[in-house]
């Protein structure tokens, strides 16, 4: 099998390529930045996804494209590009992809499009949808833009991962180093539920939407377990044999300086410490039910939480991040 891979260069998107690869797939790697790992030997383009001709280069000969490429949460963008990229960017790669004869896309969509799941309970795929900053926004309108892309009959299957985490994510560092040094403030009572998925299950969910899943069908792949915030942070804390700091900071004036401090880095070219992408972690439940995956697909994480953050923990430190 001949596959692209957008995004190529990211967290997710280089363990996926590793893993195709791995199992002897012919891959075409395409991201924005450079090669994630120079000289390994496999066919790599950089570039915009918005280019039409770079496009049509990445899809020539592919069996199937994971398009997994977007502007990203914490981006210092406004939401008409947000849009350009994740709505616009999408139908690019898509649309080139069907017209050169590509057998079918997975194309990763985002936990955000449902914005605050009100009871905290996992929330299966027809769970309404309201995503409530401009970043969840156009991700929910690339979803659509797949969806619609496939609708006349091409086969488009869309992914919605849990909270992703493992080792070389620097996202998840971000959040371990500030509980490995004593620095970790909870936003608000930390009540809110996430369902974290570890990087090499959220691979082996893609690979089984890729070979079961069914054309215009959206799959929830997270892990089997549903916590709280606060207690995602305490095993955090334990993995790294350090207690959690007990400081919390009441919910308004979080939301008020995340907001006022987005607006002053923004204004020179900065990722502020706390933005509202970063906040949404901590006020906004968003755990997914993962029954659709399981009987569709025969998905069944592997990985339990407390298991894999000791793992990125250990690998972090083994690379010289802690």
């Amino acid at each position: 099998m001949r596959a692209l891979v957008t995004g190529a260069g990211g967290f997710v998107g280089s363990r996926l390529a590793q893993r195709l690869r791995g199992e002897g797939w012919e891959v075409r790697g395409w991201d924005l930045g450079p090669e994630p790992q120079a000289g390994s030997g496999w066919e790599y383009l950089q570039g915009d996804i918005r280019d039409k001709s770079l496009a049509a280069r990445a899809v020539e000969g592919r069996d199937i494209v994971f398009h997994l490429a977007a502007a990203l949460g914490a981006s210092r963008l406004g939401e008409e590009e947000f849009l350009a990229v994740n709505e616009g960017g999408t139908r690019n790669v898509l649309e080139a992809a069907r017209a050169a004869g590509v057998r079918r896309a997975v194309h990763f969509s985002s936990a955000g499009v449902l914005g605050h799941v009100a009871d905290n309970l996992p929330a299966g795929e027809d769970h309404p949808l309201d995503p409530r900053d401009a970043y969840d926004r156009s991700k929910l309108a690339g979803e659509r833009a797949a969806l619609e892309i496939g609708a006349p009959g091409w086969d488009v299957v869309v992914v919605r991962p849990g909270w992703v985490y493992g080792p070389g994510d620097r996202r998840t560092f971000k959040l371990i180093r500030s509980i490995a040094t004593g620095r970790f403030v909870m936003m608000g009572r930390g009540e809110a539920n996430q369902t974290p998925v570890f990087v090499d299950d959220l691979v082996s969910g893609t690979l089984l939407c890729a070979a079961k899943g069914t054309g215009g069908r959206v799959y929830h792949l997270a892990g089997s377990e549903v916590l709280r915030v606060s207690d995602m942070a305490r095993e955090i804390a334990s993995a790294c044999g350090r207690k959690l700091p007990r400081l919390r900071v009441p919910t308004g004036p979080t939301r008020a300086a995340a907001w006022a401090l987005a607006k002053a880095f923004g204004a020179v070219g900065r990722e502020a410490p706390l933005n509202p992408s970063r906040l949404a972690f901590f006020l906004h439940p968003k755990p997914l039910r993962i029954d659709k995956a399981r009987s569709e697909l025969g998905f069944e994480p592997q990985v339990g939480f407390r298991d894999g953050m000791s793992r990125t923990v250990a690998w972090c430190r083994q690379n010289g991040w802690l």
